[in-house]
């Protein structure tokens, strides 16, 4: 995955900030719950009485927003390096790893983080120095 440094600007992601950061406050103000995604689609596959409704209606939201975007702009190109192979084991690695960690970067880093965990912050510091750990070794070794 490559940044479009072209098509960048500071007000693009300064929205992107400000909706996600609004989302996450909607979320924890009405219903009480973080807004992190991986605990949101485990909450869907092993369903509650009364936690569908909310949850699924995230992550359609989440889904449905590039439509939304490419009515104001239209969308960078995806590139993907890798194989299929490679992505899903990389998929069930980063699936498994926020099962471990009771928590995805959005929980722990938009929503722990914005409420002083610190389980947040050691997760948060865990999940940039996997990604750093692991860019180095891919791209030097």
């Amino acid at each position: 995955m490559t940044i479009d440094w072209l098509h960048f600007t500071p007000w693009s992601a300064l929205a992107g900030g400000l909706l996600i950061g609004l989302a996450a406050a909607l979320l924890l103000l009405t219903l009480g719950r973080v807004a992190g995604i991986s605990g949101i689609v485990a909450g869907l596959l092993l369903p509650q009485h009364g936690e569908w409704p909310w949850r699924l209606a995230f992550v359609v939201g989440l889904l449905l927003s590039p439509l939304a975007w490419q009515l104001w702009q239209p969308l960078p190109p995806i590139q993907l390096s890798g194989n299929v192979g490679q992505l899903i084991v990389a998929g069930l690695l980063v699936g498994v790893g926020t099962r471990i960690g009771s928590g995805c970067t959005s929980g722990h880093g938009i929503c722990g983080l914005s409420r002083l965990s610190a389980r947040s912050l050691a997760a948060t510091l865990s999940f940039i120095a996997s990604g750093i750990l692991t860019v180095a070794l891919l791209r030097h070794l």
